[in-house]
């Protein structure tokens, strides 16, 4: 079987680039999930997975630790360390340029109002990633109730989310667990037990 074509760090390096020099507004996972998935087919749905869930329960920003997990699957250490710094580059050129410009930034027309808007259309990129999610892991009542209990807590109650995590991760990876687990063969029965007048 043919061995599919490593993936270019200079192509890493880009495609983090761009999408920490455009995605305004946060919300930088749905954009990863987009480019690496939906556009350029460099992950499966099922493999990128375990990256956002990882990406929100690992300590840190949540869209570095995305990058530095889809590196490490794409590349290795070398794809990790590139992944992550060209996600960092552009956003660390654009703060110091905005943080020079800030008090003029303030008083452009619409600025505050734009900032709003490119929000909210990252809240909406998220949101849909989430859906996704949740349709390829939402099999059986379980996760449904898992996830939204994870809601309640988080969302609704404003929990700390690390004791949640602490809580609901154990739980849900038992749940996983035995419903990975084959199921047991039954012990077949001895025919010699069984019929009295074997061996007769």
């Amino acid at each position: 079987m043919e061995q599919p074509a490593r993936v270019p760090l200079t192509s890493i390096y880009r495609v983090f680039f761009e999408i920490g020099l455009f995605s305004f507004g946060g919300g930088l996972v749905p954009w990863i999930y987009r480019d690496v998935v939906e556009m350029r087919k460099w992950m499966t749905k099922e493999d990128f997975l375990p990256g956002i869930a990882l990406s929100q329960v690992m300590p840190g920003v949540s869209s570095t630790n995305c990058a530095i997990y889809v590196g490490q699957m794409l590349r290795g250490a070398p794809g990790a360390l590139t992944a992550l710094l060209a996600m960092l580059t552009a956003p660390f050129i654009c703060a110091l340029v905005a943080a020079w410009a800030y008090k003029w930034l303030l008083g452009l027309p619409g600025f505050q109002e734009t900032m709003i808007g490119v929000a909210a259309a990252a809240i909406g990129m998220l949101l849909r990633t989430g859906i996704e999610s949740a349709r390829m892991t939402t099999k059986g009542l379980a996760p449904m109730i898992i996830i939204a209990g994870t809601f309640v807590a988080v969302g609704v109650l404003r929990l700390p989310i690390v004791p949640v995590v602490a809580i609901v991760g154990p739980i849900s990876v038992a749940l996983a667990w035995r419903k990975s687990a084959p199921p047991s063969k039954p012990e077949a029965s001895n025919p010699d037990s069984s019929n009295p007048e074997a061996g007769a």
